[in-house]
Protein backbone atom coordinates (compact mmCIF):
# COMPACT_ATOMS: atom_id res chain seq x y z
CA UNK A 1 0.00 0.00 0.00
CA UNK A 2 1.45 3.23 -1.12
CA UNK A 3 1.84 6.08 1.82
CA UNK A 4 -0.25 8.92 1.75
CA UNK A 5 1.80 12.15 1.27
CA UNK A 6 1.22 15.90 1.69
CA UNK A 7 0.18 17.29 -1.93
CA UNK A 8 -1.56 13.63 -2.80
CA UNK A 9 -5.44 13.53 -3.77
CA UNK A 10 -7.18 12.15 -1.04
CA UNK A 11 -8.74 8.71 -2.15
CA UNK A 12 -12.46 8.79 -2.55
CA UNK A 13 -14.71 5.88 -0.73
CA UNK A 14 -18.01 5.32 0.15
CA UNK A 15 -19.02 3.89 3.42
CA UNK A 16 -21.61 3.83 5.72
CA UNK A 17 -21.45 6.84 8.38
CA UNK A 18 -24.14 7.74 11.28
CA UNK A 19 -25.28 10.14 8.93
CA UNK A 20 -26.30 7.72 6.23
CA UNK A 21 -23.74 6.69 3.38
CA UNK A 22 -21.63 9.09 2.41
CA UNK A 23 -19.71 9.19 -0.94
CA UNK A 24 -16.66 11.10 0.66
CA UNK A 25 -15.88 13.64 -2.90
CA UNK A 26 -19.33 14.32 -2.99
CA UNK A 27 -19.89 15.08 0.93
CA UNK A 28 -16.71 17.14 1.03
CA UNK A 29 -18.07 19.54 -1.66
CA UNK A 30 -16.44 22.94 -1.84
CA UNK A 31 -15.29 22.64 2.23
CA UNK A 32 -11.90 21.80 4.05
CA UNK A 33 -12.24 18.49 5.46
CA UNK A 34 -10.98 17.12 8.70
CA UNK A 35 -10.96 13.26 8.45
CA UNK A 36 -9.75 11.86 11.69
CA UNK A 37 -9.78 8.50 13.03
CA UNK A 38 -10.25 7.09 16.49
CA UNK A 39 -9.30 3.24 17.82
CA UNK A 40 -12.37 2.49 19.36
CA UNK A 41 -15.85 3.43 20.56
CA UNK A 42 -16.97 3.30 24.22
CA UNK A 43 -13.15 4.41 25.03
CA UNK A 44 -12.24 7.83 26.74
CA UNK A 45 -9.84 9.75 25.46
CA UNK A 46 -12.24 9.13 21.91
CA UNK A 47 -15.15 9.97 23.97
CA UNK A 48 -13.63 13.65 24.75
CA UNK A 49 -12.10 14.39 21.31
CA UNK A 50 -15.33 13.49 19.60
CA UNK A 51 -17.23 15.60 21.97
CA UNK A 52 -14.94 18.25 21.36
CA UNK A 53 -15.14 18.31 18.12
CA UNK A 54 -18.92 18.56 18.12
CA UNK A 55 -18.07 21.72 20.67
CA UNK A 56 -16.18 23.70 17.81
CA UNK A 57 -18.94 22.87 15.10
CA UNK A 58 -18.80 26.89 14.71
CA UNK A 59 -15.34 27.08 14.42
CA UNK A 60 -15.04 24.66 11.55
CA UNK A 61 -17.87 26.18 9.53
CA UNK A 62 -16.43 29.38 10.44
CA UNK A 63 -13.19 28.46 8.37
CA UNK A 64 -15.64 26.46 5.29
CA UNK A 65 -14.27 23.32 7.40
CA UNK A 66 -15.91 20.09 8.13
CA UNK A 67 -15.17 17.09 10.35
CA UNK A 68 -15.80 13.51 9.89
CA UNK A 69 -14.57 10.62 11.95
CA UNK A 70 -13.92 6.75 11.34
CA UNK A 71 -13.30 3.79 13.53
CA UNK A 72 -13.40 0.28 12.29
CA UNK A 73 -16.79 -0.70 14.81
CA UNK A 74 -20.07 -0.77 13.45
CA UNK A 75 -22.94 1.81 13.05
CA UNK A 76 -24.92 0.01 15.81
CA UNK A 77 -22.01 0.73 17.83
CA UNK A 78 -21.04 3.86 17.04
CA UNK A 79 -25.51 5.35 17.29
CA UNK A 80 -24.84 3.86 20.92
CA UNK A 81 -22.06 5.35 21.76
CA UNK A 82 -23.31 8.76 20.37
CA UNK A 83 -25.11 8.86 23.38
CA UNK A 84 -22.93 8.85 26.16
CA UNK A 85 -20.35 11.42 23.96
CA UNK A 86 -23.64 14.01 24.61
CA UNK A 87 -24.09 12.98 27.66
CA UNK A 88 -20.56 13.39 29.33
CA UNK A 89 -19.34 16.00 27.53
CA UNK A 90 -22.13 18.33 27.55
CA UNK A 91 -23.14 18.71 23.54
CA UNK A 92 -24.51 17.33 20.45
CA UNK A 93 -22.41 15.24 18.23
CA UNK A 94 -23.33 16.81 14.58
CA UNK A 95 -21.12 15.23 12.25
CA UNK A 96 -20.88 11.69 10.93
CA UNK A 97 -18.72 9.16 12.19
CA UNK A 98 -17.89 6.46 9.70
CA UNK A 99 -18.65 2.92 10.43
CA UNK A 100 -15.34 1.06 8.80
CA UNK A 101 -15.91 -2.40 9.56
CA UNK A 102 -14.60 -3.90 6.93
CA UNK A 103 -11.45 -1.35 7.25
CA UNK A 104 -11.65 -0.08 3.72
CA UNK A 105 -11.58 3.72 4.79
CA UNK A 106 -8.76 2.56 7.22
CA UNK A 107 -6.78 0.89 4.36
CA UNK A 108 -7.05 3.54 1.86
CA UNK A 109 -5.50 6.38 4.55
CA UNK A 110 -2.53 3.94 6.08
CA UNK A 111 -4.74 4.61 9.38
CA UNK A 112 -3.61 1.04 11.14
CA UNK A 113 0.13 0.59 12.40
CA UNK A 114 0.13 -2.89 13.13
CA UNK A 115 3.53 -2.16 15.50
CA UNK A 116 1.00 0.70 17.73
CA UNK A 117 -2.39 -1.41 18.00
CA UNK A 118 -2.68 -4.42 15.82
CA UNK A 119 -6.33 -4.07 14.55
CA UNK A 120 -7.37 -1.06 15.72
CA UNK A 121 -6.78 2.73 13.83
CA UNK A 122 -4.46 5.23 15.86
CA UNK A 123 -5.33 8.50 15.99
CA UNK A 124 -4.45 9.78 12.64
CA UNK A 125 -5.52 13.12 11.29
CA UNK A 126 -5.96 14.37 7.28
CA UNK A 127 -6.33 18.25 6.66
CA UNK A 128 -7.63 18.15 2.94
CA UNK A 129 -8.40 20.95 0.96
CA UNK A 130 -11.70 21.87 -1.07
CA UNK A 131 -9.61 20.58 -4.08
CA UNK A 132 -9.20 17.36 -2.10
CA UNK A 133 -5.36 17.70 -1.91
CA UNK A 134 -4.07 16.88 1.03
CA UNK A 135 -2.51 19.67 3.32
CA UNK A 136 -1.81 18.58 6.73
CA UNK A 137 -1.09 14.94 8.81
CA UNK A 138 -0.97 14.54 11.83
CA UNK A 139 -0.51 11.23 13.98
CA UNK A 140 -1.00 10.22 17.75
CA UNK A 141 -0.34 7.26 19.44
CA UNK A 142 -4.37 6.10 21.18
CA UNK A 143 -2.32 7.38 24.97
CA UNK A 144 -2.32 11.21 23.59
CA UNK A 145 -5.79 12.75 22.64
CA UNK A 146 -5.38 15.39 19.79
CA UNK A 147 -5.40 19.27 20.30
CA UNK A 148 -8.03 20.25 18.48
CA UNK A 149 -6.79 24.09 18.46
CA UNK A 150 -3.48 23.29 16.76
CA UNK A 151 -6.24 20.98 14.12
CA UNK A 152 -8.14 24.68 13.67
CA UNK A 153 -4.66 26.43 14.07
CA UNK A 154 -3.32 24.36 11.61
CA UNK A 155 -6.46 25.46 8.80
CA UNK A 156 -5.69 28.95 9.57
CA UNK A 157 -2.35 29.17 8.80
CA UNK A 158 -2.63 27.24 5.43
CA UNK A 159 -5.87 29.40 4.33
CA UNK A 160 -3.83 31.81 5.15
CA UNK A 161 -0.54 31.53 3.79
CA UNK A 162 -3.01 29.91 0.05
CA UNK A 163 -3.84 33.68 -0.17
CA UNK A 164 -0.57 36.21 0.73
CA UNK A 165 2.55 35.35 0.42
CA UNK A 166 3.51 34.54 4.15
CA UNK A 167 4.68 31.86 6.08
CA UNK A 168 3.69 31.27 9.75
CA UNK A 169 6.50 31.25 12.35
CA UNK A 170 6.72 28.74 15.39
CA UNK A 171 3.59 29.34 17.82
CA UNK A 172 1.53 31.36 15.69
CA UNK A 173 -2.26 32.18 15.91
CA UNK A 174 -3.98 34.09 14.22
CA UNK A 175 -3.55 37.72 14.35
CA UNK A 176 -0.26 37.44 15.03
CA UNK A 177 2.92 38.59 12.54
CA UNK A 178 3.77 36.41 10.39
CA UNK A 179 7.14 35.73 8.00
CA UNK A 180 7.29 37.20 4.27
CA UNK A 181 8.47 34.56 2.05
CA UNK A 182 12.07 34.51 1.22
CA UNK A 183 11.26 34.33 -2.82
CA UNK A 184 9.69 38.48 -2.57
CA UNK A 185 12.70 40.16 -3.19
CA UNK A 186 11.89 43.52 -5.34
CA UNK A 187 11.01 46.80 -3.25
CA UNK A 188 7.78 47.19 -4.96
CA UNK A 189 6.22 44.09 -4.52
CA UNK A 190 7.09 44.38 -1.27
CA UNK A 191 5.41 47.76 -0.85
CA UNK A 192 2.23 46.26 -2.62
CA UNK A 193 1.99 43.35 -1.19
CA UNK A 194 2.70 44.62 2.34
CA UNK A 195 1.71 47.77 2.74
CA UNK A 196 1.52 48.09 6.46
CA UNK A 197 5.08 47.63 6.61
CA UNK A 198 7.71 44.86 7.58
CA UNK A 199 10.72 44.48 9.70
CA UNK A 200 13.59 42.98 8.54
CA UNK A 201 15.47 41.05 11.30
CA UNK A 202 17.42 39.02 9.08
CA UNK A 203 17.88 39.41 5.47
CA UNK A 204 16.14 36.09 5.24
CA UNK A 205 13.57 36.97 8.53
CA UNK A 206 10.76 39.51 7.66
CA UNK A 207 8.25 40.11 10.02
CA UNK A 208 4.70 41.57 9.10
CA UNK A 209 1.39 42.28 10.93
CA UNK A 210 -0.95 39.41 9.21
CA UNK A 211 -1.97 40.89 6.31
CA UNK A 212 -5.73 39.82 6.40
CA UNK A 213 -6.63 41.63 9.59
Amino acid sequence: MTTLRLGDTAPDFTQDSTAGPISFHKWAGDSWVVLFSHPADFTPVCTTELGKTAALSGDFAKRGAKAIAVSVDPLDSHEKWISDINETQNTTVNFPILADADKKVATLYDMIHPNSLANATVRSVFIIDPKKVIRATITYPASTGRNFDEILRVIDSLQLTDNYKVATPVNWKDGDDVVIVPSIQDPAELAQRFPKGFKAVKPYLRMTPQPNK
